[in-house]
């Protein structure tokens, strides 16, 4: 019975040793077939792994910062009598446009221009007198030639003469009094713009306390926006080399408005760390809007001929900044770049010559001196097939020889 146990457990013994020699000798088989001159795995390596790539282009990059702003308008000025009246016209209409000097309110004016009629008078009276006593005057001169007047009489005259030519100017004066004080009345635009809201009419009685209505200048029409404390260097060394252009967009589908910087605070706002600076656009399409939220862009500096490549080429990594490039011999080369400015999806780059071709795609599981294979390009070894009139050619040619 021992035996016959001792028999079995060799016989399952051999039968084991037997199929593990057969499994790792098919093993071998296979990795000699695989690691073949001709396998994928064999002395050619890896297959080359396919890219794509893009030319760098050389352009000119503008550096911009960009904020949100508000509109602001130059000038507005709230309208006001100087005078207690009543009104007795209003030239203009709710949100209409005004030039300069135009008439828009008439206010009773019949106590004023009597004002200024008295006084006209009074200084006709005063020149009557005047004139009268200087032919008085020169009468005596040539009465005390002759000895038949005293000086003392001459003198007497030359005395009210004088008093008559300082009443006469003084009463000129107050005659241009009456007549600033008249031309209070008529209450004309202190500048160019759109008028706002008005809240008298013909007949009220308004005083200096009363508010007529506003005029707001349009054009030229200021943006007042904030940047970064840490952008204020680079904002006045832009300043000092001359006009820095400011743009400005009203909402996604607007069109941008080109201006130019005009202000910056003497002073940055320690809570916020940021500086407070205005730019003044051309308006006379009136696409700014006073309160307007806008998107604005200043461009502090502008790089001259930069490399530019897609952002999405760039690798940041623990060797720190580069690019994979198609090198000699169709191996990824790395190269180190510095991103100067990015704008959209695109960056300007130092570090490439701008004749390379740069990896975009298919880049995360390259090591420098893998194999590449751009896009389209053919497979290494693939034999290019045969046109089909020269396959049907060498098809007949084998049909005849049989």
């Amino acid at each position: 019975m021992n035996k016959k146990n001792i028999g079995i457990t060799a016989t399952i013994v051999a039968l084991a040793v037997a199929g593990a020699w057969y499994m790792n000798k098919g093993d071998g088989a296979q990795a000699d077939g695989a690691g073949g001159p001709g396998g994928p795995g064999g002395k050619g390596g890896q297959p080359p792994t396919t890219v794509n790539t893009i030319a760098p282009q050389r352009q000119d990059v503008g550096v911009e910062l960009s904020a949100n702003g508000t509109v602001t308008p130059v000038r507005t000025v709230d309208l006001h009598p100087q005078t207690t009246a009543t009104i007795r016209q209003v030239h203009i209409r709710e949100g209409q446009f005004v030039k300069e000097g135009q008439v828009m309110f008439s206010l009773d004016d019949r106590a004023d221009r009597a004002n200024v009629a008295r006084a006209e008078a009074q200084v006709a009276q005063n020149r009557a007198t005047l004139a009268d006593l200087e032919r008085q005057y020169k009468r005596s001169q040539e009465l005390a030639s002759q000895k038949f007047l005293s000086q003392s009489a001459v003198d007497s005259l030359k005395s009210q003469v004088d008093a008559a030519r300082a009443l006469v100017q003084s009463n000129v004066a107050a005659t241009r009094a009456s007549q600033v004080s008249a031309s209070y009345t008529t209450i004309r635009a202190p500048m160019s713009g759109r008028v706002g809201a008005i809240d008298v009419h013909p007949g009220a009685l308004v005083q200096p306390t009363t508010s007529l209505t506003s005029v707001t200048q349009l054009d030229p029409i200021d943006v007042s926006f904030n940047l970064p404390e840490s952008a204020l260097g680079s904002v006045l060394a832009a300043q000092r080399a001359g006009k820095v252009e400011v743009q400005a967009t009203a909402g996604a589908e607007a069109k941008p408005v080109t201006g130019e910087l005009r202000f910056v605070d003497n002073a940055v706002d320690p809570a916020a760390g940021t500086i407070r600076v205005k730019a003044q656009f051309p308006n006379a399409q009136q696409n700014l809007w006073p309160g307007q939220y806008v998107t604005t862009r200043v461009t502090v500096q502008t790089i001259r001929d930069a490399v530019v490549i897609p952002q999405n080429a760039i690798i940041t990594g623990t060797q720190g900044t580069f690019v994979y490039v198609v090198g000699e011999g169709n191996e990824a080369r790395q190269v180190k770049v510095a991103r100067l400015h990015g704008f959209g999806e695109y960056a300007a780059v130092t570090g490439l010559a701008g004749t390379e071709k740069v990896i975009t795609e298919g880049k995360q599981n390259l090591r420098p001196g893998g194999k590449v294979r751009p896009a389209g390009a053919p497979a290494a070894g693939a034999k290019p097939q045969a046109a089909p009139a020269a396959a049907a050619a060498s098809e007949g040619k084998k049909g005849d020889k049989a």
